[in-house]
């Protein structure tokens, strides 16, 4: 039987082919990082880690720069690990279930487009208070209601071995009314640095888990 869609339902499969368009379709994948280590900057002398916020990085996110990368907001300090976009995980894609890979068949698209972070160095150890911000799309088969996104950090040294990891989950609400939504969070992690190392040596990248359910 053929399903007849309603306008409010053509209206939000077409915004989600005007947002695709504008963001290169299939094509995200291709989106680098653009990442200097750019990022908040913060002193080892402050004990507070404030400057980082999610309302600061869902502005980014909202904000009409289509660049995927960093938020720059006051010196950047060269000394704290960096914080970057894993390029082949900034984006998500949820489709029916059964049918992963079918470009007909897309629920919902996530991407991580923003990030930031600030760190606090003391002897031996360094705490990052790090944070990302994206955008979710609702495709042509995909439901209003919450989507949780499940998205991964990894703290590496310099030889890219893991150091220490953390799984976030973070729920975005989309409907036909706003089949383009935004997400943020900010989070924390303090983790030690080698004898002989020095922070900026080490990395944190932030991705989702392609291994979620229906996900590709």
């Amino acid at each position: 039987m053929r399903r007849c869609l309603s306008p409010a339902r053509i209206g939000a499969t077409a915004s989600l082919a005007v947002a695709l368009t504008a963001l290169g379709g299939c094509g995200m994948s291709s989106l680098t990082s653009g990442l200097g280590g750019g990022m908040f900057g913060s002193s080892s002398d402050n004990p507070q880690i404030s400057s980082v916020s999610e309302t600061q990085l869902l502005d980014a996110a909202k904000s009409g720069d289509p660049t995927t990368g960093s938020t720059f907001v006051g010196e950047v300090d060269a000394g704290c690990p960096r914080l970057i976009i894993a390029p082949h995980d900034n984006y998500i894609t949820f489709y029916q279930v059964g049918h992963v890979g079918d470009a007909l068949a897309v629920a919902q698209r996530g991407e991580i487009t923003k990030t930031a972070r600030e760190c606090q160095i003391e002897p031996g150890r360094v705490t990052v208070k790090y944070g990302f911000s994206g955008r979710l799309l609702l495709g042509p088969k995909g439901q209003p209601g919450n989507v949780t996104l499940p998205i991964t950090v990894a703290v590496n040294d310099s030889k890219r071995t893991k150091v220490t990891s953390d799984s976030v989950k973070v729920d975005v609400n989309v409907g036909l009314d706003k089949p383009i939504s935004y997400f943020s969070a900010v989070r924390t992690v303090t983790f030690p640095i080698a004898e002989g190392s020095r922070p900026g040596e080490y990395e944190l990248i932030v991705g989702f888990d392609s291994r979620a359910p229906s996900s590709g």
